[in-house]
């Protein structure tokens, strides 16, 4: 039995009273507005109820002041002894505490000093806060305590709750759009027997029932466009992936993304789509196109230049990647000049395309700040992207790249099932000789390859990555509602 503070006793004790006042958590109460409409009500309105958490209370002798608050806004209320009752009124000020939930119907008026307020005609005690919230002035502040207890971290920040407001807004609006356009909105499979969709290294698990190990989704790609097979022209997910690897201000292993595919398109109509979409979402949410990020204004606004993984590495570190075409040549030039690539993989291990990304990766993309698209992707990287026509060593596919950060990724699918089934072969060869983060086969897949598909292209977004970037975050932790912690003692899990 953990130790209860001296606040956490005397609020105990207030409950065994009020127990005897009231049921002190009762099953409902009826409002009539959020505290954000009745914030904005004309003086006099009456019958006007309201429920929240308190956040601040002035107690005094005959009249007290508190405010309530949820994810929207704040509404003063007035308590008056002579409109509540003796009894309701002392009631409130002997057992009423910061935290407490409570339901206040009333009348809206204007303070002198023009604060909204409603002034109570009837009181209900709505549920008991057993421990304190943070003092006022310091809050609740270390990174980790605000991802340990986000919902405390959201009750006392406002920054907080903006971010996360932005966060919902923006995904509402997302699916406003897509829905627009006459997407279909469709659920892929979370446990896979196959690691596909993507190129990176797997969760595993095991499935009791059916005695097999499985993989936790990378991506949703494989299935999406399956359903584009079963005749989805428009589809897009909005879901949680896994990917077993690095953590760091910018990477999560377990994430939201959306995965979007559209028959007849190619990558270069995505492109388009995808400027469109984010301005527009951008300007809805923000009400400009111009984002904060640290010291920085990013304008997100005009037609986004394109920009290929060979000019990109030529300028950043004078290694051209047509003339080091092979693994060997790439690593030797590499190990050469002294770049040390963040590869949990050792790079002798990795294939050519995954090694051609680190390289950018490291040189090149800290120094990407307004928008661009990334094109020209080895085709050893993209092992589900269409071959360019002109050079087949190539793939068409872009990358949105922002302020440092790879926001969207996407590309003209192959829909070649022969060719397919080849790359896939190649990918678990590379599997074979060490590299972790390669695509197993998926016959399967092939399967369903095999009875047609139409030209498609199709593009994903990471959620947490371009809130982040939208918000001006340090860490991507910041913008997910309940990031995964190590576990610590349930002694200290308590305090």
């Amino acid at each position: 039995m953990r130790e209860l503070s001296e606040q956490e006793r005397v609020r105990r004790e207030k409950l065994e009273k009020i127990g005897e006042f009231c049921n002190p958590y009762p099953d409902r109460f009826s409002i009539t507005h959020s505290l954000k409409e009745a914030s904005l009500l004309d003086d006099g309105i009456d019958s006007v109820a309201v429920a929240a958490r308190i956040v601040f209370m002035r107690k005094m002798g005959k009249m007290s002041f508190l405010k309530l608050r949820d994810i929207d806004g704040e509404l003063q209320i007035s308590l008056k002894i002579d409109l509540l009752g003796e009894e309701v009124y002392q009631f409130f000020k002997s057992y009423v505490d910061l935290g407490d939930y409570i339901g206040v119907k009333g009348e809206i008026f204007t303070t002198q000093t023009g604060e909204k307020t409603l002034r109570a005609f009837e009181f209900q005690f709505l549920g008991k806060a057993l421990k304190p919230l943070p003092e006022k002035f310091h809050g609740l502040t270390d990174p980790e305590q605000c991802y340990r207890h986000r919902y405390v971290d959201m009750i006392m920040n406002e920054d907080t709750r903006n971010r996360f407001k932005i966060r919902m807004n923006f995904i509402r609006e997302l699916r406003h759009y897509l829905d627009n356009l006459n997407y279909y909105e469709i659920e892929s499979p979370i446990l896979n027997n196959k690691a596909s969709g993507a190129v990176a290294r797997p969760f595993v698990s095991h499935h009791h029932a059916l005695d097999m190990d499985v993989f936790l989704r990378i991506a949703p790609e494989t299935y999406m466009k399956r359903a584009v097979i079963a005749g989805l022209p428009k589809v897009y997910e909005i879901g949680r992936c896994f990917r077993n690897e690095g953590i760091d201000a910018t990477h999560l292993q377990d994430f939201t993304m959306i995965e979007a595919y559209q028959a007849y398109y190619n990558y270069e109509d995505n492109m388009k789509l995808i400027q469109d979409m984010l301005q527009t979402i951008i300007y809805n949410v923000f009400g400009t196109l111009t984002i904060t990020v640290g010291d920085r204004e990013i304008d997100m606004s005009g037609n986004w230049p394109r920009v290929s993984f060979r000019e990109l590495i030529l300028k950043h570190a004078n290694i051209d990647i047509n003339e080091y075409d092979t693994c060997e040549k790439l690593v030797s030039r590499i190990k050469e000049d002294k770049i040390e690539l963040d590869s949990d993989t050792p790079i002798d291990k990795l294939g050519y395309g995954n090694l051609v990304d680190y390289l950018y990766k490291k040189v090149a993309r800290p120094h990407i700040i307004e928008p661009i698209y990334l094109t020209e992707h080895p085709i050893t990287l993209s092992p589900l992207a269409r071959s360019n026509d002109d050079n087949p060593t190539i793939v068409d596919r872009f990358q949105l790249v922002v302020n440092g950060a790879e926001i969207v990724n996407g590309y003209s699918e192959l829909v070649d099932p022969q060719e397919q089934e080849k790359r896939l072969i190649e990918q678990s060869q590379l599997k074979e000789g060490g590299d972790e983060e390669a695509m197993d086969m998926d016959y399967d897949y092939i399967g369903a390859m095999e009875y047609g598909m139409p030209p498609i292209s199709g593009w994903g977004m990471g959620i947490d990555r371009i809130i982040q970037l939208l918000t001006g975050s340090d860490n991507i932790r910041d913008v997910v509602m309940f990031p995964l912690m190590r576990p610590i003692s349930e002694n200290l899990e308590q305090d």
